[in-house]
């Protein structure tokens, strides 16, 4: 359990305990998963020269059990200026995920001084002054709330509008650094959680996807979910957490919630 994943051979992973969920003791959290997507994304991006991950969708469609896995990725699209891919994360034989990303060319650019928005706003609290916090998992040995470091920025954990930062304790693949939008898909499917207003014992609310927008690139280990959940009145909700890393603002992220009695 050194890592989240093993690479089996190209495009199959075995996954470890490390991505076990809270939901049931066989599935994975849906952030590492996606962080896998993420990396298959990015190379598959990196090799016609398109370096940022503007937005990744993922539609989840079932659990992910924690076992082999393998990605599919198909270019949709390559322009000069953005490409547009798909894919299918498979398990079992079944599409577990199919996710959409939209990848873009950078350029060094330089904002004026005094343009609105820039520099972006920063995270509720610095790392530095965020308590070490562990996760409610409801469940005993290794899962996603080993895989993570947790640090209270603003709120409580699992009661309400909370900011909560991220780091990895572990490789996202084993032997590999994870890159800065692995960081990011590991956190942001989270939001649900950090934010949660139902009781977990009593209450299941379930994200059937995962979106993410970012401006920019992000730096350092470090990711800041600051989280909040609306529910509809009608088995339905939606998480939004704006995402930071500590130099400021990144981006925003979204999940679509079941919310269902247990």
């Amino acid at each position: 359990m050194d890592a989240a994943y093993s690479e089996v051979t190209e495009g199959v992973f075995r996954a470890s305990p490390l991505t076990r969920g809270p939901w049931h003791p066989d599935h994975q959290h849906a952030g590492p998963p996606s962080a896998l997507i993420c990396r298959a994304i990015e190379r598959a991006a990196a090799e016609a020269g398109l370096t940022h991950l503007g937005r990744l969708t993922v539609n989840l469609m079932r659990p992910a059990p924690i076992g082999e896995c393998r990605i599919e990725v198909t270019p949709d699209y390559l322009g000069r200026n953005a490409g547009h891919f798909s894919g299918r994360l498979i398990s079992g034989g079944k599409d577990v995920a199919r996710f959409t990303a939209l990848t873009q060319r950078e350029e060094d650019f330089a904002i004026p001084d005094g343009t609105l928005g820039h520099p972006p706003p920063r995270a509720p609290k610095p790392v530095s002054e965020s308590p070490v916090v562990v996760a409610p998992s409801g469940r005993e040995g290794a899962g996603y709330w080993s895989l993570v470091e947790n640090r209270l920025a603003e709120g409580k954990f699992f009661n309400g509008p909370s900011a909560i930062w991220f780091r990895l304790n572990h490789p996202l693949v084993k032997g590999e650094a994870p890159s800065p939008y692995q960081r990011v898909a590991v956190a942001a499917d989270s939001g649900n959680g950090i934010s949660a207003v139902l009781d977990f014992y009593k209450y299941v609310f379930l994200n059937c996807d995962l979106t993410i927008n970012l401006a920019r690139r992000p730096v350092g280990e470090w990711i800041c979910l600051q989280s909040r959940t609306l529910l509809g009145g009608n088995g339905c909700g939606m998480a939004e957490s704006a995402l930071y890393d500590e130099q400021g603002l990144i981006g925003r992220a979204t999940q679509s919630l079941a919310v269902r009695r247990r």
